[in-house]
């Protein structure tokens, strides 16, 4: 339990749905707070948490099984609003006293949705017997529902696709109103937390940002506190959150690996030392990292090679700074979430994207995680809400390894300066073009491919570039952006024109499921 308990709270008991962070976002989306418990620590958290209502996640296993996950039957017993979606309907169903089978017509993707009968949950949203697209994902059906429910919705294929217990506040849905594709899913979310639970919508970046204040002075006192500064958004919205609470009680380490975009560093040097006035460190570590890396194939070898030395270089700073009784860190909610999801669930990721490796023990520091409630949009918000340049809040991701997923194959400095240049055209382009704020991510791949090219009257034998964009929502699932051919060709041009190395640019066009963004 980290918020402010005076706020308004919704308990989400995860079943492992790889979806289910998005149910919290679409919940905080509303001004109410919410956090996910793992359905085999839910009870223990419970009586505690004080919500005012549960939703029940979704998941890969069958109620029908022997020895599937189950809720806490407190939750039924202590009547708060419950709201179960997929897994979580079925599992209700079954410990209220229905039957769950097996074995019938599966449902996935997009279906239609008919409305049978008025629900509160659906007020302002549908109406009786209209039809309306939802996202399904079941392998399971309710064949007898408890008694005191009652159908709502049905479909194609799940003959009890919504169903509600008004005089209970229980309420079912066997597709998923957290995912996009269902889009009024939100509103449905909307009107559980705020009208059938009574949820003030208090929880916003301003109030959080006065509790954190609070919170970190409460904590450090009168001690000193070090910060890792990666240079994105994560550690330094957490630094300036800090130094806003403690002054110069803070100082700021920025390793710099030598594997950023173009002029990165420098932004980062000028952002703190001038505009906020923060005590930094600035390491210059390019070597170290460059010679670790040098003749390295593998990404996940590097990705650690990364996060090793990161831990090493950082360790030896702080040796130097002394005194420092406190550690912060960037680490945001996805993060906690992940750390204590149940084993097996798809929910659990290795985040090897960012650095990895810990930080040791030996070092002896509390951890001061400001943002540890917090998603990544909510971050943006909060470092809006702190003043920071919108230029840099807004920036696309870049996990730590940086540079070095985006140049397969070794890595060099001649190739490391090929693929700056060429990155920092392809988005100046599209800053140009006004699409910087339409894509979620976009960067520039050099490809450890060579090519015969003409260019003028001689021959060239040089690298393929590779770009990419994507658009995404929750950063979970992702599409190609659909450029045009002009944009196209005028970035290509550039790019070929501009950087020597360069004779030909390709573009990636292909999704990407739950869970890889990333380009390698």
């Amino acid at each position: 339990m980290i918020a402010d308990p005076s706020h308004d709270r919704i308990l989400i008991i995860d079943f492992g749905s790889q979806v289910t962070q998005l149910i919290a976002r679409r919940v905080r989306e509303t001004g109410v707070y919410c956090e996910i418990v793992p359905f085999n620590t839910a009870a223990e958290v419970f009586p505690t948490f004080g919500a005012k209502g549960v939703i029940l996640s979704g998941g890969p296993a069958s109620v029908a099984d022997m020895g599937t996950p189950r809720a806490p039957q407190a939750v039924f017993e202590s009547g708060l609003p419950v709201l179960g979606i997929c897994y979580g309907q079925m599992t209700m169903a079954e410990q209220l006293g229905g039957v769950v089978e097996s074995g019938h017509h599966r449902e996935f993707g997009r279906a239609d949705l008919n409305v049978v009968a008025p629900s509160k949950l659906f007020t302002g949203v549908w109406e009786a017997q209209s039809r309306n697209q939802v996202w399904m994902s079941h392998g399971d059906r309710i064949t007898q529902m408890p008694q005191g429910f009652r159908i709502v919705g049905v479909s194609e294929n799940a003959p009890f696709a919504a169903i509600a217990d008004e005089s209970r506040h229980y309420y079912g849905l066997m597709f998923h109103p957290e995912v996009v594709h269902t889009p009024e899913g939100g509103k449905l979310l909307a009107n559980f937390v705020r009208d059938i639970c009574g949820c003030v919508g208090d929880w916003s970046m301003a109030a959080y940002r006065e509790e954190a204040i609070a919170k970190i002075r409460e904590q450090v006192g009168e001690g000193r506190v070090i910060c890792g500064l990666s240079g994105g958004v994560d550690s330094a919205v957490a630094a300036v959150l800090i130094h806003e609470a403690i002054g110069d009680q803070l100082t700021c380490v920025f390793v710099d690996h030598g594997l950023m975009r173009k002029a990165e560093a420098e932004e980062v040097v000028n952002l703190f030392r001038g505009h906020y006035n923060i005590p930094l460190v600035h390491v210059d570590a390019g070597d170290t990292f460059l010679s670790a890396l040098e003749g390295e194939h593998d990404p996940e070898t590097k990705r650690k090679t990364i996060g090793r030395l990161f831990v090493e270089v950082f360790e030896a700073e702080a040796k130097k700074i002394g005194g420092a009784e406190f550690l912060a860190q960037g680490t945001l909610y996805p993060d906690v979430i992940e750390s204590v999801s149940f084993s097996g669930g798809p929910s659990v990721t290795i985040k090897s994207h960012h650095n990895v490796g810990g930080l040791p023990e030996r070092m002896n520091m509390q951890l001061v995680e400001p943002l540890r409630e917090l998603f990544k949009d909510e971050v943006r918000s909060l470092g809006r809400e702190l003043g920071l340049p919108d230029a840099f809040v807004g920036r696309h991701p870049f996990p730590g390894p940086g540079l070095a997923i985006r140049c397969p194959g070794d890595i060099t400095r001649e190739k490391l300066d090929i693929l700056r240049e060429a990155d920092a055209i392809y988005l100046d382009e599209i800053r140009k073009a006004g699409l910087y704020d339409k894509i979620w991510q976009a960067f520039a791949v050099l490809l450890p491919v060579k090519t015969v090219g003409v260019m003028g009257d001689g021959r060239t034998y040089e690298y393929v570039l590779a770009l990419r964009a994507v658009t995404s929502v929750d950063g979970m699932t992702a599409d190609f952006y659909p450029y045009d051919m002009n944009f196209l060709g005028r970035a290509a041009t550039r790019i070929i024109n501009e950087v020597r190395g360069v004779n030909r640019v390709v573009y990636d066009v292909t999704s990407k499921p739950p869970g890889t963004i990333e380009w390698e």
